[in-house]
């Protein structure tokens, strides 16, 4: 009997809940599921991710409403599709980060697992990064394990990009398992989504239409790639603590008290492109700085979607003829990756296995990632 896990995945960008029930050796998608956030819910939790009043109990309810909400969608994902409930062995559910803190080793997912367990009667596998974080890794990125089982080649060089609302990179070397390597990048939608949304009304630029409106500010990204993430040597890990639409607006007001502000180019579509040419040239640098010379980089989330982005991305790593795809090209659709990561790291947990990379988030070891909440 196929032994099946689901995965749930709620990014940095907040855009919905994906769900996946997958099966491995060879990985098998059985089904899929997105849900999206109601906009009370979404609104809470981007708000819970900067310090505010009366947070504790405003925590409480969005961790219940959260799970609530990904309990019944399992059960959709179970009913519609006609799944063997006996065949399902785990559920690995990541939980919505409201607060990532590596530099004082903790970081907050809720989602109550309990919650989830009692909905749909499967043991859930949560917490995945805090056992990481007690061996002194950053939590973060997790899923480079995961593109190292699935993607990683004996003759081409490859990096996986994730553009979810921050942008991570896995460095997967030719035929080298023991040199790979990953971190988070810096920025991706969730600042682009948040400035679009603000001037525009739309949730996200579509095919990064807007951006590409515009024309980056030189002086704007110069002041906007001093924050100190940037120049921090892996493993490093980031989140909407640092970058967020109140630390734009910072920058641009410091920037427009500047004496090289131009009050010709402060318009919100230069802005944006700014902000598309501050992800991708964090990206580059990362992909340049490895001893890789050339090969491969697939791409997966949300912004695998933004053809505009990877295009500037391919007009980036032109020098070393580097080639830009999605995921899709590997037999796996971008929107689906993490969801199905979760549902890896569940099973590695089941079997007792490793889920992180020391190289990747500084641990000081191999350790098993997740808490079980049982039936």
């Amino acid at each position: 009997m196929t032994a099946i896990y689901i995965g749930v995945m709620t990014g940095t960008s907040m855009d919905g809940v994906d769900i996946v029930a997958a099966s491995f050796d060879p990985l098998q998608l059985h089904a899929t599921l997105t849900l999206p956030f109601d906009p009370d819910l979404r609104d809470e939790l981007m708000a819970l991710t900067l310090p505010g009043d009366n947070e504790i109990d405003r925590m409480g309810k969005a961790d219940v409403a959260l799970a609530t909400m990904i309990g019944q969608g399992i059960n959709t994902l179970i009913e519609k599709n006609n799944l063997d409930r006996s065949q399902i062995k785990a559920i690995g559910s990541h939980g919505q980060t409201i607060r990532h803190r590596p530099e004082h080793g903790f970081t907050l997912q809720i989602g109550d697992p309990n919650i989830i367990t009692e909905m749909t009667k499967i043991p859930v596998i949560s917490d995945f990064r805090r056992r990481d974080m007690a061996a002194g890794g950053q939590g973060a990125p997790l899923v480079p394990a995961f593109h190292q089982a699935l993607f990683q080649h004996d003759s081409i060089h490859r990096v996986i990009l994730n553009l979810g609302g921050i942008a991570n990179v896995s460095m997967l070397p030719a035929g080298k398992p023991e040199a790979v390597f990953g971190f988070d990048t810096g920025p991706a939608n969730i600042l682009m989504d948040a400035w679009c949304h603000r001037y525009t009304g739309q949730p996200y630029d579509e095919n990064g239409n807007w951006a590409a409106y515009g024309q980056p500010i030189r002086s704007l990204l110069d002041r906007l790639q001093a924050h100190e993430f940037f120049s921090k040597e892996p493993p490093k890990s980031t989140g909407r603590e640092d970058f967020n639409l109140e630390w734009l607006d910072e920058q641009i007001l410091d920037w427009r008290n500047d004496l090289e502000y131009d009050e010709l180019e402060d318009t919100p579509e230069n802005v944006q492109a700014t902000l598309m040419k501050l992800t991708t040239r964090a990206i580059k640098k990362a992909i340049y700085r490895s001893d890789m010379d050339t090969g491969e980089v697939y791409v997966c989330g949300g912004g695998a979607y933004n053809s505009n982005l990877l295009e500037q991305l391919r007009w980036r790593l032109r020098k070393h003829e580097w080639t830009v795809q999605t995921t899709a090209d590997l037999g796996l659709n971008p929107t689906w990756v993490e969801a199905t990561a979760f549902a890896w790291l569940a099973m590695r947990f089941v079997n007792q296995q490793s889920g992180n990379l020391p190289a990747v988030t500084g641990a000081a070891g191999y350790r098993i990632l997740g808490s079980i909440t049982a039936v």
